[in-house]
């Protein structure tokens, strides 16, 4: 919001400097982000006569002036041509700094010398364009600086204003902020009137067929206007706040908005069919040219101003560009109404149309400033125009409008700023914002706001207003009162940072995706028919058809971002992620378990020079997920060897068990869902159910002191069948009741020469310790006997 400083003493008296008010502004809440002052700096900017005019003796196109500024006559070599002998005109002397940090020079142009400039009302920065120099009124003092002169020596504040703030977008609402912490009072602009015999109700009709839309519409009805430029007060008072003329009807309403903060709207009205309006709905894809030649296709939930026949104004927003004012327009229909913020804001939003008046009514204007905005307008179009204002208002206000009563307690409002307030203190500041305040049997405030304080709605509201006006900086500075308290992460919480930094010391990288999947994911992960995960939940407003489900599994967005990142020829890859999935439930909310998914693919280590390039494989995967398992001190780990999911190739993945839980699985992604991503190489993936492994896990490992004593190893090399799992070989070994096996492992497998079709060679080592003594050779070797003896009578092996 932009207000100049002298426009701000025409409402409210002060006798603050600039920076003193910006200073008032800024406690109060309305921020002044910046001063610009006009025609600062600037007293060597003059008024001058020019005496004599005549030909650049080597340039058609210039003139070489005589220019008196009060002091001294001066040679001036000036380009423009629409002044004459005897005007006065604006000198900008040797040494004046022009806006631009423009300084003016002694130079020499075209052979002769110019001591100084003929400015233009675009080089003083009063105007963004401009046809020739500024031309003056006869009359002024020679030498006088010409913003002195002028009376625009002015200081312009841009004040930011936060959206709640609808009634601070005017001259009028500062004011009113300004009368309230100095305690005084507010001048609202003369309105007078003269009415003509014939009342407004003969010409014109008003009938409002949207009334939950369009709560109040007045109008008025001018006749026998002049349509003209407008004179060069309200020209610079326009410009000053960054607005453009255009002419003195349309002007007059661009300043009443504003002064008072509500926008209007004029009509040519005999270009009104039937010289009625009629506010209604628009409808469905109605097509209506606006202000800006553009053609808008309206929907049902936009309203528009109308007249017998068609639109003529989209409500709040802009109007329509045939019945706009133009220089042959003489009788004048003005609008002053009301429309309901969020109905103008819809309107706003889709067409992509932000005007000043949309800005002011999507925010809330004051239904109570109708009939002063419409009079004030009125006045002045009358006084500028040369128009007659027809007697009386067309005023379609059915149901009247008043801000609901706020119960206030003065001592609730001393207890939350911390500090004293009497009943009659905040009883005054209330007054001072024109708030109705009675007080109750109860001892509390019965407050009835001003209606164009639409932000005022509960105590706590009020109790705002009066720590705005008592001042924020009279609030002292204590320190709270609160208890410290030692917010511990959850067993969840840790397990979950702990998962994280055990995939990532395996050199795999976090990633995050969108909760959104395209529905045909299920499809490309080959998931069967009546699959669960096939019934996702579907998006109300997707932006895109690829994201229009929420996912019911990670596989897709872990595939996805594999896919995308071997298009970039990034080929290796150990990516994992931590998220939900959304299932649906017969409940209204779907259930949201936390899972794990993670996929390798290419090399296993960085290619170099001494090492050559090893792609990872199955075992990768079931080494991550093995060191996982331990490191959560989950235990009776077992992989059954099935095919768990449909997108892991047949023979090539296996589910993992904890006992009789299945916690997880992992495999080689089947090559027809490879395809379906598009991904070239191989990918070893796995899934994990978060929240079974937190359940499984134990907080506390079961630690054991180690053995004083020696160990000692024996190998043997094992004939078994194929169809013998090597974790059923361990398992025999682990079943011998012998205190001193401490190990068992599987440190070679051999299929080849020497072995025949259908068999392996797998040696296994079997570490024994006692914590009782040192084991003898014969005491080892029995207990190796026993374990051998057990393999041979359980797994039918053969030792080799």
């Amino acid at each position: 919001m932009k207000v100049t400083y002298n426009w701000l003493k025409e409402f409210v008296d002060f006798d603050l400097s600039p920076e003193q008010l910006a200073d008032v502004l800024t406690m109060l809440g309305l921020e002044v982000e910046g001063m610009e002052k006009q025609g600062c700096g600037m007293d060597d900017v003059v008024v001058a006569l020019v005496e004599e005019k005549r030909q650049h003796p080597n340039a058609d196109k210039l003139s070489l002036c005589r220019v008196n500024n009060g002091k001294e006559v001066l040679d001036v070599v000036c380009g423009a041509q629409n002044f004459k002998q005897g005007d006065t005109v604006v000198l900008a002397q040797i040494g004046a700094v022009l806006p631009g940090d423009f300084k003016i020079k002694r130079s020499k142009i075209r052979g002769e010398e110019s001591f100084g400039m003929l400015c233009s009302e675009k080089e003083l920065g009063l105007a963004e364009e401009s046809a020739g120099i500024m031309v003056l009124p006869q009359g002024l003092t020679l030498g006088t600086p010409v913003f002195e002169a002028l009376g625009l020596k002015d200081t312009l504040l841009e004040i930011g204003l936060t959206p709640n703030r609808a009634d601070c977008l005017s001259v009028a609402g500062i004011a009113r902020e300004i009368a309230a912490k100095l305690g005084t009072q507010i001048r609202y602009p003369d309105m007078p009137i003269a009415e003509s015999a014939a009342p407004a109700d003969a010409t014109i009709g008003v009938t409002v067929e949207a009334a939950d839309l369009c709560p109040r519409y007045a109008a008025r009805y001018i006749s026998g206007c002049r349509i003209a430029p407008s004179p060069q007060w309200l020209v610079k008072r326009l410009n000053a706040v960054g607005m453009r003329s255009i002419n003195n009807v349309v002007d007059v309403t661009n300043l009443v908005m504003m002064e008072l903060g509500h926008p209007l709207h004029a009509f040519d009205c005999d270009q009104l069919e039937g010289h009625r309006i009629v506010v209604r709905r628009a409808g469905e894809g109605e097509l209506f040219t606006t202000l800006d030649d553009q053609q808008r296709t309206l929907t049902a939930d936009d309203l528009v101003i109308c007249d017998a026949a068609r639109p003529v104004a989209l409500a709040g927003v802009m109007g329509g560009l045939y019945s706009e004012i133009a220089d042959t327009t003489t009788n004048i229909l003005l609008e002053s109404a009301w429309f309901r913020p969020a109905a103008v804001r819809r309107t706003s939003k889709r067409l992509g149309l932000h005007t000043e008046s949309s800005h002011r009514f999507e925010r809330g204007a004051d239904i109570g400033m109708v009939p002063r905005a419409l009079d004030r307008a009125a006045s002045l179009i009358a006084e500028l125009s040369g128009g007659a204002v027809a007697g009386g208002v067309v005023d379609v206000y059915p149901g009247k409008m008043n801000p609901p009563a706020i119960r206030m307690r003065p001592e609730r409002a001393a207890a939350i700023l911390g500090i004293e307030l009497s009943r009659q203190e905040v009883a005054d500041i209330l007054v001072r914002l024109e708030c109705s305040v009675r007080e109750t049997n109860e001892g509390a405030l019965e407050v009835v706001p001003p209606t164009y304080r639409i932000d005022l709605e509960r105590e706590i509201d009020l109790v705002e207003e009066v720590a705005r006006m008592k001042g924020f900086d009279a609030i002292p500075a204590t320190m709270p009162i609160a208890r410290v308290i030692s917010d511990r992460p959850t067993q969840h919480q840790r397990l979950e940072r702990s998962v994280r930094d055990i995939l990532v010391g395996h050199g795999m990288n976090e990633i995050i995706n969108f909760s959104f999947i395209s529905p045909d994911a299920a499809d490309k992960l080959l998931l069967s028919d009546d699959d669960i995960r096939r019934t996702a939940i579907k998006l109300a407003n997707p932006l895109v058809a690829e994201q229009s489900v929420m996912r019911t599994s990670l596989m897709p967005g872990v595939l996805e971002a594999v896919a995308r990142n071997t298009s970039f020829r990034t080929m290796d890859l150990k990516l994992f992620e931590i998220r939900r999935r959304y299932l649906p439930t017969a409940e209204e909310m779907p259930h949201e378990p936390l899972c794990i998914a993670g996929a390798l693919t290419g090399s296993r280590a960085q290619t170099s020079w001494c090492s050559a390039p090893d792609a990872v494989d199955f075992y990768d995967v079931k080494g991550i997920i093995e060191n996982l398992l331990e490191l959560l001190h989950i235990r009776g780990v077992t992989w059954v060897t099935d095919q768990p999911e449909p997108y892991y190739h047949p023979g090539k993945s296996c589910s993992v068990m904890a006992g009789r839980e299945r916690v997880g699985s992992f495999g080689e992604i089947h090559p027809t869902v490879q395809a379906n991503f598009e991904i070239e190489k191989p990918v070893y993936a796995f899934e994990l159910d978060f929240a079974k492994l937190v359940t499984l896990s134990k907080p506390t490992p079961n630690i054991t002191a180690p053995s004083r004593f020696p160990d000692s190893t024996r190998d043997s090399a094992l004939l078994v069948s194929d169809d013998v799992p090597a974790e059923r070989i361990l398992e025999c070994v682990r079943s011998v009741k012998a205190r001193e096996i401490e190990q068992v492992e599987i440190f070679d497998l051999y299929r080849g020469v020497g072995i025949q079709d259908g068999f392996k060679s797998i040696a296994i080592r079997i570490r024994y310790r006692s914590y009782e003594r040192t084991l003898t050779d014969d005491e080892i070797g029995a207990i190796h006997a026993k374990v051998v003896a057990n393999l041979i009578n359980k797994l039918n092996v053969s030792i080799r």
